[in-house]
C-alpha cells in the first residue's frame, strides 16, 4: 500500500494530489491517513439519527452532499432538504431521492421556501449562518431546532499561519451564548446548549491545501499560487517538527417552539 501520510514524497506531489481531488459534497473520507479531528462528545449524527425516527415532518438545512442527514437509519415521511451550492445539490439528491427526501435547491440567504409551520423537526450541521427567525417561523408549535454548529476561532492556528492574527471581533464571532440571545429573541426556548474544543493535527500539506479547498471561509481566495511561500514553510515544518496541531471547535444547540409537545 502506497505511503499517504507524506513521508518523503514531494511538496509538489502532495500539493497536486490535494488539488487534484475533488471537493463535493460533505464527505472528509479523502483526509484518512493524512488528518485527524477529535470529534464532539455528544455525537450529533446519532443523535439527530434518534430524533428523525420520531418525527413526522423535517427540514435539513444547509445539507451539503446529504451525507450526514443519509446516514439515519430511518427518515420521517416527509423530509426536505435545503442546499445552495449546485453541485453539492446534485450530489445530495442523488444521494436522497432513493430514500424519498426531496432537495430543494436554496440559497442560503433567501427565506426558506415553505410555509409557515410545518416541520417539527429542523436540523443542520455546520450551517455557514443560521437564520433563527426562518426556522422559528417553520417549526410547528412544540417542534425543535437541532444543530452541531462551528464555535468562535475554529482552526484558527490555520487561519492565523495564512492571514496572521485576527481581531477580536473575527475570533469572537460564532460565540454559542449570542446563538442562544439570537434564537430567544426570535421565540425559541433553547434547552441545550453545549460546546467543546477538539484536536486536530495535519501530517502533511497535502492535507493543509485539501481543507482550504474544501472550507473556503477559512482563508478566503486561496489558491496555491498565492500562498505558496507558506505553503512551502508548513511542508517542511510538518516534514521535520511533525503533525501540524490545530484546535476546532464546536457547539451543539436544541431550541424548541413553544406550544404543543412534538414528538421527541
Amino acid at each position: 500500500m502506497a505511503d499517504i501520510s507524506g513521508g518523503d514524497r514531494t511538496f509538489e506531489d502532495l500539493v497536486r494530489e490535494a488539488v487534484d481531488a475533488s471537493v463535493e459534497g460533505w464527505d472528509f473520507s479523502w483526509f484518512e491517513g493524512r488528518a485527524t479531528e477529535e470529534r464532539p462528545p455528544w455525537g450529533y449524527a446519532r443523535s439527530m439519527a434518534g430524533r428523525l425516527g420520531r418525527a413526522g415532518a423535517a427540514l435539513d438545512i444547509q445539507t451539503g452532499g446529504g451525507e450526514v442527514l443519509a446516514s439515519a437509519p430511518a427518515l420521517p415521511p416527509l423530509t426536505v432538504a435545503t442546499e445552495g451550492w449546485p453541485p453539492n445539490v446534485a450530489r445530495a439528491s442523488a444521494l436522497l431521492h432513493p430514500r424519498g427526501a426531496v432537495v430543494v435547491a436554496s440559497p442560503e440567504e433567501a427565506p426558506l421556501p415553505f410555509a409557515d409551520a410545518v416541520f417539527d423537526l429542523v436540523t443542520s450541521r455546520h450551517p455557514v449562518r443560521t437564520y433563527w427567525s426562518e426556522i422559528a417561523r417553520v417549526l410547528r408549535p412544540g417542534g425543535t431546532y437541532f444543530s452541531q454548529q462551528v464555535g468562535p476561532a475554529s482552526v484558527f492556528e490555520v487561519v492565523e499561519y495564512f492571514l496572521g492574527p485576527q481581531p477580536p471581533e473575527i475570533r469572537c464571532a460564532r460565540d454559542p451564548r449570542r446563538a442562544r440571545a439570537e434564537a430567544e429573541a426570535a421565540g425559541l426556548d433553547v434547552v441545550d446548549l453545549r460546546e467543546a474544543r477538539l484536536r486536530m493535527e495535519f501530517h502533511d500539506i497535502g492535507a493543509v491545501v485539501h481543507f482550504l479547498r474544501k472550507v473556503v471561509w477559512m482563508v478566503p481566495g486561496f489558491t496555491v499560487e498565492r500562498h505558496e511561500e507558506r505553503l512551502r514553510s508548513l511542508h517542511e515544518r510538518i516534514r521535520t517538527q511533525g503533525p501540524f496541531v490545530a484546535h476546532s471547535t464546536r457547539f451543539l444547540v436544541e431550541a424548541r417552539k413553544p406550544g404543543a409537545e412534538a414528538a421527541r
